[in-house]
């Protein structure tokens, strides 16, 4: 028994050895990792660097690193009776929060509006998305359906619902542009609601059509042995482990939603102006407000990444169980 035992901690050591990474192996691997991050992340610190600068700063080109003050008298420099020391820093820009005061002070009622206006319009698609998407995407999962006119079956109708969104989505903005004029819901909420659910739900329905077909449908069918309705069993059962589908499906219709840019200048006029025409109206006679932009930015980018990161397991177990299964 002890020299089969040393036999297998052997093999368990050699199969150890065979897969340990060499050293070049190793820097490669995270070197490349080190040199991703840089570009993933630069980006965000540029927009921080920048939100921070003064204007003539911006205007005098490329600084990248704030002063930071190391010591409070420069041992290099030397100090003449009566004056005051020169500090030692590094860095080439002062920092200031003059722009971030302007946004969120003294303008700040216009910021919050904007922000609870992209807030509102993204949170209302998100829950009709999902709520629709995922009844759709079950129905084509559960049921057969076959149109005879078209010999389409659950597939072709699939692959139809997906197909709206090959189109650009500028082809339809002088039609809503048309449509919501006369229905008078032209700069309101529930127009931006409408518009953003239009184009959040096919991938919706794919998604989980895709999640609902790696489920066992015994779990319902016991479940209306047991006395339970079609609808009882949906809420209760499937829903309940469906979350990862439902969560990467609520986080995708969010971000599109409140990064749409096209229809929110198109089909709002002061009221329901989203962040990102804000962002894009940061321009005036003197030029671009690099300023404001990367402040707003900022601040529009927050939520959606925090979000992201709070439920970064639900989005990755979703999406995959979503494009393998479907």
């Amino acid at each position: 028994m002890n020299a089969v035992r040393r036999t297998l901690a052997g093999a368990r050591g050699d199969a150890h050895i065979g897969h340990k990474r060499t050293w070049w192996q190793t820097f490669f691997l995270y070197a490349t990792v080190l040199f991703w991050c840089f570009i993933v992340l630069f980006p965000f610190y540029w927009l921080i660097t920048t939100s921070l600068k003064t204007q003539i700063a911006v205007s005098r080109g490329p600084r990248y690193f704030p002063e930071i003050i190391l010591l409070e008298q420069n041992p290099f420099v030397p100090v003449e009776e009566g004056e005051e020391p020169e500090p030692l820093v590094i860095g080439d820009f002062t920092p200031t929060g003059q722009h971030w005061e302007f946004l969120f002070v003294d303008q700040r009622e216009t910021t919050f509006r904007h922000f609870r206006n992209s807030l509102i319009a993204a949170t209302g698609s998100t829950i009709l998305s999902v709520i629709i998407g995922s009844m759709a995407g079950y129905a084509l999962s559960r049921f057969k359906y076959y149109w005879s006119g078209l010999g389409w079956r659950n597939d072709n109708i699939a692959f139809w619902i997906i197909s709206n969104r090959f189109l650009p989505p500028a082809l339809f903005v002088v039609p809503f542009l048309m449509i919501y004029t006369a229905l008078d819901l032209v700069d309101t909420h529930f127009g931006l609601i409408m518009a953003y659910t239009m184009f959040n739900i096919p991938f919706a329905v794919w998604i989980m059509r895709g999640f609902f077909d790696g489920l066992p449908a015994d779990l319902e069918e016991s479940a209306m042995v047991d006395g339970a309705t079609r609808l009882i069993a949906f809420i209760r059962i499937v829903l309940p482990l469906s979350a990862p589908g439902l969560v990467s499906t609520a986080i995708f219709a969010f971000v599109f939603s409140w990064n749409e840019y096209l229809y929110a200048l198109m089909l709002t006029n002061f009221e329901a102006i989203t962040m990102p025409v804000l962002i894009a109206g940061q321009n005036n006679t003197r030029g671009v407000q690099w300023w404001y932009i990367s402040a707003l930015t900022l601040t529009a980018i927050a939520p959606v990444v925090i979000i992201g990161l709070m439920l970064e397991r639900y989005i990755t177990r979703g999406l995959v169980a979503g494009a393998i299964k479907g």
